[in-house]
Parts: C-alpha cells; structure tokens; sequence
C-alpha cells in the first residue's frame, strides 16, 4: 500500500501518492471480491483505504489546534462504502472557527476531488447541525449516522445530542414521514422489484429499505442497528438472519455493480447485467437457464424477501408508537388486532398447516382487513420449513386449498399466499419460477408476477368494466362451467418455464399429477391439461397466420374441438397476452383474437363435418355489408357499382364493417383524380389500448405504394402492426394498414386520425420516389439483444410467395424492408407483422412485378442477401430507422 507523503511534502506528491494509495486499494478489493470474500468486510475496508486520505488531507490543510472536527455520516458514517459512493462528511466548527479557517477548508475539499473523491460535505455548528436537521428529514437521517475522523473527541456525540429525539424529529413524526418517504420512493418504481433494469439501492426491497428500517429503529427504539431489536423481541432471530442474508445478497451485486459500470451506477442496466454475472461466477446452464437470469431471479427473490419482512417491522413500529387495542373476536382461532387478522395462538400454526390454509379463507372473508398481522405473518414464516407440498399433503389439506380457489377473493388469496411464501412451498413448482426472469424485451415480469397478472385478468372477466379491454370476455365468464378450472390453468401455463424442453407440454404434465392428486373429475383435470398444452395456441394463430383463410380458421377449430374448449382458451389467451407487458394488449390484438374466437365459432357450430370454404365467406361477407350500407341510406345500385372493382379477395380479407367503411369513403369522394385516406382509432378514446388506429388507403396501384406509406407511417411515429394490400379490378389500391400510436403520442386518437389522414394523402399526390425513411439512433435496450436474422421463403398458392423474416427488432425496421422489396420489384399482397419484445417475426405474401409467385433460386437467394444486408446493417450500424417497427 502507498505511503502517503509527510504533510511538509508538496502537494503534487501527495495527490498523485493518494490516487494510487486508492486505485491500489480498490484493484485489491476488487480482487478479492472476484474471490469470494465477504462483502460485509470489503465495505468497511474500503472505508478504512478513504479514511487514510481522508485523514491525511485533512492533517495537511486544517492546523492541529484548530476549533475543527471531521466526521463521517450516512454510509460512509456506519463503515459501508461501495467502490463509487460518495464520501459524505460534516466538519463540525463553530461561526467564527468557520471563517477563520475557510481557506484551510477549500484547500482539505480541493485535495480530496485531486485525489479522487466525490465528496459531499456540509460546515455546521452544533446549533447549525440542530437546525439543519429540523427542516429537512434527510439532513438528520445522515446525522444519525456519524463517526469521528479527526478533531475533538466527543464531536460524534455532540452532533447525535444535536438531532436527537427530544429535540427535532420525534419518533411518531419521523417514523411517519420516512414511511411516506418509502412510499413515494417504491412509487416512482411502479411499487415492484420487477423491472427489467431495477434499482438496487432505491428500488422497491432495495438496500435502501435495510436502511429505512435501521434508522427507525434507531430513532424509534434508540438501538444502534437491527440486530439490537433481536433482545427486545421487535425482530426474530430469523428474520434478523434472513434480513441479514439478503442484505449481504444485495451488497454483493451493488458492490459487482460498481465494479463492472466503472462509475457510481445502482440501475441494473442490461448494460451490464451480463457482464455482473460472469463476474458473479454465475454460467449458462441451458438456453432457458442463462447465468444473467440466475443472478437477475437472486436479486428479485432477495427483493422479495425484504419486502415482506419490511412490512411486518413497519406494522411492529406502529404498535410501538401507538400502542395496542383491544382485539375483536373473529372465531375461535383468530381476532383482529387494529384491523390485522391475528391468530389468536401464532404458535399453532407450525404444526397445523390446515390452519394456515384456513388463515386465508377467514382473510379473504373479511375483506375490511388491513393485512395479516405481523406476528402472525412471523409465525406463519417460521412453519413455512414443515409445510407440506401438495404432494405430501393429506386429503384434509387438499380439499381446502381447492376451496380457496372456489371461494371468495380466490386470485388475491393466491396472491397472498404467494406474497407470503406458502403457495411455493404447496407448489413446489410455482416455488421453481418465483423471481424468474427471461432474458429479453418481451417479457417484463418474472414468471410468478406474470401469473399473478394473468390470475387477475382472469378475475376482471367477472366485472363488466372489464369489456372495455376484453372485447368478450365478460360475455364468456358466465358460461364458463367451472370457473375454477381457467384459474388453474392461468396457475399453471408458465409453471414450467426454465427446466429445459417444451414448458407448455411438462406443464400440462405438472396440471395432470394436480387434478389427479386432488380428486378432480378426469373431465375437468384433462381440460386444465389441454388449456396449458396448448395456451399459446390461439395467440400464435392469430398472430401469424391469415385468419382471414377460411382453411386456417378450419385447422384451428379441429384442434380446438368445442364450444367449451374455444370458451376457456378464448379467455386464457387474452389475459396472457395482457399480462405479459403492459404495452402489449391494444384495441388491434383485442379485435383480431375476437375475430378468431368469433371465426372458430361459426365452424364449430355448423360443425367440423363442414368445413367453411372460401365462397361461402365471401357471401356472408358480402350480405353483411349491403346490409350495413343499406341501413346507413345508400343507394342499392349505388353499392352494386363501387363494388363492381372490389375482388373476391376483399371479402374473403376483410369484415362487413370495413367493407362498408371502405365503400362509404369511396362514394364520398369528390374528386376522383386524388388518392382517398381514411383513418379511424380502433376503439373508442377513452378505452384501454385506444392508441391503435386504422389506415385504408385507396390510390392508384403503383410499384412502392407499400415502401411509401409504411416509410410515411414510420415517420409520424406509428407501428405498423398488419397490412392488408389489395388491388381492384379498376387498378385501385384497397390497402388497410392497422397501426399503433408511440408511447409517447399525446394527440387524441381522433386528433392523431386526422394528422395521418393529411399526411398521407400528402405523401400520396405526389411522386413516390421521393418517400425516404427517416434515420434515428438505435435505443440503447435493443443493443443487448440479437436474434439470429432468419429469411425463408415458400410457395403460398395462387401465384403467391410467402416470406417469412425472423430478426432483431429495431426502429423503422418494416420501411426498411419495404425499400428492399421495392428495388428488387417485388409487390406486397399481405403483411403481418408480429413482435415479441426485440424478435420479430413478420410474414409476407409476395409476387413478382408480374403478379407471379418467385421460383427463380437465383432471385431469391439476392432477395434473402439483400434483407440479411440490410437488418444486419441496421443492428450494427451507427444510425437506424427512426420509429418504430410495430
């Protein structure tokens, strides 16, 4: 280690002595961090390198005799410094030392920032320091924390005299106002540990939540640390442990964190998450087990786990400050305790796990409660090691889980009892993917969360509000037979996920061994079976396939089967998708899996027997819409002669509504020389998802019509989400685009309608060699993520050539494509366009410029080059497409 020079050397020695005295220091401790040491002593003995120049700085600057004291506050005051903290300090000084010495002071600061320090520092006089501590909440919590550095001896205890209870902050006003601190700081995280990129020291069970609890123990019960509350029976021995370990846990990955970023960092970037693991020592086990989602379900367990005792030591505070009441009866084995549920003997529960499952029937009885009770919430942890899974469970504790789940309150039971750590020790299987994540942009919650997200889905179908987000869910609910079964199949269609292999197939395996082992009728268990086997079923062909195909919408009723089977999956797949991320459910996904769900039901009710073909769809299709337009005033030779230049193709591709809606646009042109757009939101403004709007563009058909609009819609910021391209027998163009707004978009859907409507038409009335997509960073999330780029091609009947593209999402993405396909003269027919968080998966129907299917191996081989090329380019290259690609 450096010696620091004598205070009588020049200070250029000194600076350039202290900076290698800490990057000395620091490559040890990072050293020994990579070997395992404990994190608890490289905090403090990072502490004790900064205080060597911290003291040695100080002893150059300030004289010996003078009126000064140095102390440390906040982490570097208790001991606890991370590799990129601030050094936090409070030269304790009289006014008139203050001025005397205020050359001294700039210079022992100024020598701390040439060393290398990021110092925060405050100048204060003992009534300053009371003062200070007054006003501001922070102020007195960094005071509270304070350890003597240099000067006079008792300066430690003369600040804490200072800010102590009796004089600012007393424990009923402090203790509220740093709850409500808590609460505001859990809410600029959305009240969840889950985010993608989480805050390891503010974030919700954050490092910062170990420290709240401290510093109210200390303010409330005068105890120096956590630890101290053990003998006054406030804090089990466990829970201390279990705080304990999770503090060491998350140390751990703040500390790597520092590490790895380089600079003061708390954010869990992707930027760094992967590079955090190998650190860790942490190594891919399997493609659904990577080492980054190992350490990322760590952490959320840890969060987890702080959480929950959090809770129960904020509820403990409170009794503490307000003292007990008078309990009120519930039944002979609870009462409520200031609007807890309480077990009247918490010890009972150990050795009773039927009682614990009983603690939540009577909580989801009394919804008026305001949780569970902090000793008993203590006492149902500490049984949590004996409690059975379901397997080993009797028939007694069977049958009552199964009520739980017919009863009352039965998703938020379930949460609880996940929130509490019981539905994973039940269901040792659900215990597997609590706190999983995934690696991707696609999936934003851990797998436990997600489920729980779904479960209340699910819930929402019972309320009819709900049919503003779910276009049939709360016309399905009541039919359901036994709604009970969808919950089980929400419990379990991600149960699986991270063992490696199919996890909608081990799941339904998982399903199976439940019913069986809790006595469900071999109808019902085979149907929760089928419901998670085949859960993405539904969503997949929606998404990806033409649901405007009657041959597809035959397959898909022959593996559907029923009426019941269609009902069940019509609802399990909507409340997936919605609970998977909450920008993923809109009023075009809402609309498309309704057209399916509706689609599949005319064929089963006609019967498989008789399959739905092409001629019959038109038909109906077309009857539909003259009887629209019909009832709307038009004329009935009026509808005859505009749809004299509709094809077939038009309606077998699109409902009676949007063959209307076309046919009401084109009779309501005036000039027939300009391009018609329409645009219409896809819900109304004021439901959930009304960012998705609808594009119809009528113009004539030319190469690039399908480059220009999706390069113009990619400059007003809109997704392209589908794209429907149909020409008339006139030459015409019958394109519909459905399109979803940015986030960021603060027009009113009808406000946004008319800006594209303008814009288009713009666009259109004019030469479309001229439309260029506009260019934009890539957004630093995508830059973690590669999807190997995928380019196939296949024949698709009648003369058409389906391309499919697998890629790496990026800004303006499908413009891009769209150019491609247009130099190499290739004309678009259909798009879908699917996105899983940064995967793409987009589908095209092709031809050749003479309306012919590719077969040339060579030209397709350039094709497949130049898309390669170009997606390939956009990932690597420094500007991308700007919007976004849908």
């Amino acid at each position: 280690m450096t010696i620091l020079p004598d205070i009588d050397r020049d200070d250029t020695e000194w600076r350039e002595a202290a900076r290698m005295h800490l990057l000395q220091a620091d490559a040890g401790l990072a050293a020994r961090f990579d070997a395992g040491e404990d994190v608890t002593r490289l905090l403090v003995e990072r502490s004790r390198a900064v205080d060597v120049v911290v003291r040695s700085a100080w002893a150059r600057s300030v004289p010996a005799d003078a009126p000064l004291s140095l102390l440390a506050t906040g982490g570097y005051g208790r001991g606890e410094l991370f590799p990129q903290s601030d050094v936090d300090l409070l030269v304790l000084a009289e006014p008139d030392a203050q001025v005397a010495h205020e050359a001294a002071l700039s210079r022992f600061f100024m020598l701390l920032w040439d060393a290398g320090l990021t110092a925060g520092h405050a100048v204060r006089s003992v009534a300053q320091c009371t003062e200070a501590a007054a006003a501001d909440i922070t102020v007195v919590t960094a005071m509270t924390e304070v350890r003597r550095l240099a000067g006079h001896a008792d300066a430690a205890t003369l600040v804490e005299r200072a800010v102590a209870p009796e004089r600012v902050w007393p424990p009923d006003r402090y203790f509220a106002a740093k709850r409500e601190e808590q609460r505001e700081r859990h809410s600029r995280f959305n009240d969840t540990a889950y985010n993608l990129e989480p805050n390891l020291k503010e974030g919700p069970g954050g490092l910062r939540d170990l420290h709240t609890l401290a510093w109210m123990a200390r303010r409330i019960h005068g105890v120096p640390s956590l630890e101290a509350l053990v003998p006054l029976g406030t804090l089990g021995e466990d829970e201390f442990a279990t705080l304990e370990r999770e503090r060491r846990a998350l140390s751990r990955l703040r500390f790597g964190l520092h590490l790895v970023a380089g600079r003061r960092e708390e954010r869990l970037l992707f930027d760094h998450q992967k590079p955090l693991a190998a650190r860790l020592g942490l190594r891919d086990e399997r493609s659904d087990n990577l080492a980054v989602e190992q350490m990322m379900q760590g952490f959320f367990r840890s969060a987890a786990t702080v959480l929950r005792i959090n809770d129960r030591l904020l509820q403990r505070f409170e009794e503490q400050l307000e003292g007990e009441s008078e309990p009120v009866p519930i039944d002979a084995d609870f009462v409520a305790r200031r609007g807890y549920l309480a077990l009247r003997e918490p010890a009972r529960v150990a050795g009773d796990p039927a009682l614990a499952l009983r603690l939540f029937a009577v909580w989801a009885a009394h919804p008026t409660l305001r949780g569970l009770h902090s000793e008993s919430a203590r006492a149902l942890a500490e049984s949590l090691a004996s409690f059975p899974a379901y397997t080993d469970a009797d028939a007694t504790l069977r049958a009552r889980f199964v009520e739980l789940l017919r009863g009352p309150q039965a998703v938020t039971t379930l949460a609880r009892m996940a929130q509490l750590g019981v539905l994973a020790r039940y269901l040792p299987a659900f215990g597997r993917v609590s706190g999983r994540m995934q690696y991707d942009l696609f999936h934003v919650y851990t797998v436990d969360q997600h489920t729980l997200a779904v479960l209340r889905n699910i819930e929402s179908f019972a309320r009819p509000e709900s049919a503003q987000r779910f276009a049939l869910g709360h016309e399905l609910w009541p039919r359901l037979r036994k709604p009970e079964l969808l919950l089980l199949a929400g419990l379990f269609h991600d149960i699986a996920k991270g063992r490696g292999g199919d996890h909608s197939e081990l799941g339904a395996e998982d399903a199976l061994a439940f019913g069986e082992a809790h006595g469900l009728p071999a109808a019902d268990t085979q149907l929760v079976a089928w419901l998670v086997r085949h859960h993405l079923l539904m969503s997949v062909t929606a998404q990806r396939q033409d649901i405007s195909d009657p041959e597809v919408v035959n397959r898909f009723a022959t593996r559907v089967g029923d009426r019941e089977h269609l009902d069940y999956l019509y609802l399990l797949t909507v409340a997936d998708i919605a609970g998977t991320s909450p920008k993923l459910w809109n009023a075009w996904k809402d609309r498309l899996i309704a057209d399916l769900y509706a689609a599949t039901r005319f064929v089963l009710r006609r019967g498989l027997e008789h399959p739905v073909y092409g001629v019959e769809r038109i038909a109906e299709t077309r009857s539909a819409a003259r009887a629209m337009l019909l009832s709307s005033g038009m004329d009935a030779d009026r509808i005859d002669a505009l749809w004299r230049e509709f094809p077939d193709e038009s309606f077998l591709r699109y409902r009676p509504e949007q063959i209307a809606w076309q046919t009401e646009g084109i009779a309501s042109r005036r000039n027939a020389r300009e391009p018609l757009v329409r645009v219409r939101p896809l819900a109304d403004g004021s439901k959930p998802g009304a960012r998705a709007l609808e594009v119809f563009v009528y113009s004539p058909d030319r190469d690039g019509l399908f480059a220009a609009v999706t390069a113009s819609l990619d400059r007003l910021g809109l997704n392209v989400l589908a794209a429907r391209v149909v020409t008339s027998t006139a030459g015409m163009s019958l394109d519909t685009f459905q399109v979803l707004a940015a986030d960021n978009d603060q027009h009113e859907p009808e406000t946004l309608a008319g800006i594209v409507e303008r814009r288009l038409f713009e666009v259109l009335s004019r030469s479309l060699d001229q439309v260029r997509p506009s260019r934009r960073a890539l957004p630093r999330h995508f830059r973690h993520f590669r999807v190997p780029v995928q380019v196939d091609f296949a024949d698709a009947g009648c003369d058409r050539t389906q391309l499919t593209l697998v890629c790496t999402d990026r800004p303006g993405l499908l413009a891009d494509v769209a150019q491609v396909l247009r130099k190499h003269r290739l004309r678009v027919h259909d798009a879908r366009i699917a996105t899983f968080g940064e995967r793409v998966e987009d589908f095209f129907l092709i031809t050749d410029e003479h309306d012919r299917a590719l077969v040339d191996p060579e030209r397709l081989q350039a094709v497949r080059d130049a898309l390669a090329a170009c997606v390939d380019g956009g990932q690597h290259g420094k500007t991308t497409q700007a919007a976004g690609h849908g």
